[in-house]
């Protein structure tokens, strides 16, 4: 009995249950709508573009590596690598673990890799358990052996078969317990079931997120090759990504156990919403820096020349066309203030609630007010001149030059080719003996998009300071910085739908606000 409570049967025979077509997807459909629009502006017309696929190809060649344990590379060197490309001549001693030649030609193997997968896209080739063979035996060109254990459970070294599936078992061991993947004998027609259901499932139009966050777990508890399941994996999910518009899967060396392998295992157990979470995060993320891609890189004046031409001749095909779209993109930003102030009153009225029912009899005070509810204000592109020339009062200045480097730590401009209006909704803190903090969710353009949306919490805080030479108080605003990044929300398809992130957000920011003022008080 000991020995068997030491081993785990991770694989099951493939099919595709209810846990995941109900899965919740929402976290990346927050913003597909309007990543997909933006796209078809991108493809084929910048190079700015084309040249952040190739960084986002060699980031997948790097990690995917460090993941699998073939090698470390320091985060300094792999930076480099990710914006010049793979040349040895930049490795100094200590930038890696193993041969230079060696890492270099894992680097090729992996860059070529998921190189071919967007080839295989771009021709529409099906999918196929031969072409997984394929990409295995690519994936691993220079790798002849894997690690194994004989008979005697001694390690030792077995040759890799390139582009075949497993001949021995392969269950490793972790933390003491023996993980039972698929035994050889059965993995022919568990690859063939699994390559049909993924097809069922593409034909009925089932959400990409989870036919790709499916099939790569499907295929670990397969674990079909000797070694290179792993890469093997996440190129395939790539592949199902890449087919519907998004970028290759890639895993942080940082997020492989906490959020990767603990995803993993919580599928195996029937739970698969952690890692579908942890994909739709992968992809938005890459969105995100996406939507700060330019059309026009500036790379020679007669290619901006050209772009220019051919811009100002679409505005005046499409003029009318415009015009509606504005219209139309205007009412969806109202709505999406309207939909920021409902959550954060429900989110902080549930909490004044709570609260005022654990401590009655303390206080008769309001703690929570939320205030400013339709507070709007129109914003150029430069927000210092606004403020010195419009007669602001101090804590707009403060909001407004806070906003300012909130935008620039967190890498996007606050631009936008439409309405530059900016929304907000403020959440008054109550403190005994000083004055009211205020946390502020500011709802603003995104960067270089019109149908994207930002909400950012900006929180302030009023101090007073005694002048003697002045024999008076003084007043400023301190802004606080919450290290929380903005939430990005698509305006394209309207935000129905899209309140349950957008209330799990208000709460993390309401959250780390009050636990700064908690530790101040």
């Amino acid at each position: 009995m000991a020995a068997q409570d030491k081993e785990q049967r991770i694989w099951k025979p493939v099919s595709f249950g209810t846990e995941w077509a109900g899965a919740d997807t929402s976290i990346l459909d927050d913003i597909a709508a309007s990543w997909h629009v933006r796209r078809k502006e991108l493809e084929g017309k910048s190079k700015a573009y084309a040249e952040f696929l190739e960084q986002l190809k060699r980031e997948h060649a790097i990690e995917t590596g460090i993941v699998e344990r073939l090698y470390d590379l320091e985060q300094g060197i792999t930076e480099t690598f990710i914006k010049e490309g793979f040349h040895q001549s930049y490795l100094s001693h200590g930038d890696t673990n193993i041969p230079d030649g060696q890492l270099m030609r894992h680097l090729k193997d992996h860059f070529d890799a998921v190189d071919f997968v967007f080839d295989v896209v771009g021709v529409n080739r099906e999918l196929t358990t031969g072409f997984i063979k394929e990409l295995h035996a690519l994936v691993t060109r220079h790798q002849d052996y894997t690690e194994g254990i004989d008979q005697f459970g001694n390690p030792t070294k077995i040759q890799l078969l390139k582009g075949d599936y497993k001949k021995h078992e392969n269950n490793p061991t972790r933390n003491g317990v023996k993980a039972l993947y698929c035994p050889p004998v059965q993995v022919d027609s568990e690859m063939e079931q699994l390559v049909n259901l993924y097809g069922e499932e593409m034909e009925k139009g089932t959400h990409p997120l989870i036919v790709a966050t499916w099939f790569h777990h499907a295929f670990t508890t397969i674990h079909p090759f000797q070694d290179g399941n792993g890469r093997v994996a996440r190129l395939l999910a790539s592949l199902i990504f890449i087919k519907a518009g998004y970028f290759p899967f890639t895993v942080l060396r940082q997020e492989s156990r906490v959020r990767y392998i603990d995803g993993l295992e919580a599928a195996d157990e029937g739970n698969p919403q952690p890692i579908v979470e942890y994909f739709a995060q992968v992809q938005r993320r890459n969105i995100e820096k996406a939507l700060r891609v330019p059309k026009v890189a500036g790379d020679s004046l007669l290619e901006v020349a050209k772009v220019y031409k051919q811009k100002i001749k679409m505005k005046q095909e499409a003029q009318k066309e415009r015009s509606e779209r504005i219209q139309k993109l205007t009412r969806n930003k109202v709505k999406a203030f309207r939909f920021l102030h409902k959550s954060v009153s429900d989110v902080t009225d549930a909490l004044e609630k709570q609260l005022s029912d654990e401590t009655k009899g303390v206080s008769e005070d309001s703690f929570l007010k939320v205030k400013a509810h339709l507070k709007k204000n129109s914003v150029p592109d430069t927000l210092t001149h606004f403020l010195s020339f419009q007669g602001e009062d101090l804590k707009v200045q403060a909001l407004y030059s806070a906003l300012e480097r909130y935008s620039k730590n967190n890498s996007y401009d606050l631009g936008s080719s439409f309405g530059h209006l900016v929304f907000q909704v403020s959440v008054s803190i109550k403190k005994i003996g000083a004055f009211d903090d205020e946390l502020h969710f500011l709802l603003h353009p995104y960067g270089l998009v019109d149908h994207i949306v930002a909400i950012a919490p900006i929180y302030i805080k009023l101090v007073e300071e005694y002048i003697p030479e002045i024999k008076d108080n003084t007043y400023d605003f301190e802004y606080i910085p919450l290290g929380i990044p903005p939430h990005i929300i698509s305006i394209e398809d309207g935000v129905e739908g899209k309140e349950v992130n957008l209330r799990k957000y208000i709460e993390q920011a309401l959250t780390v606000t009050l636990a700064r003022i908690a530790s101040d008080l």
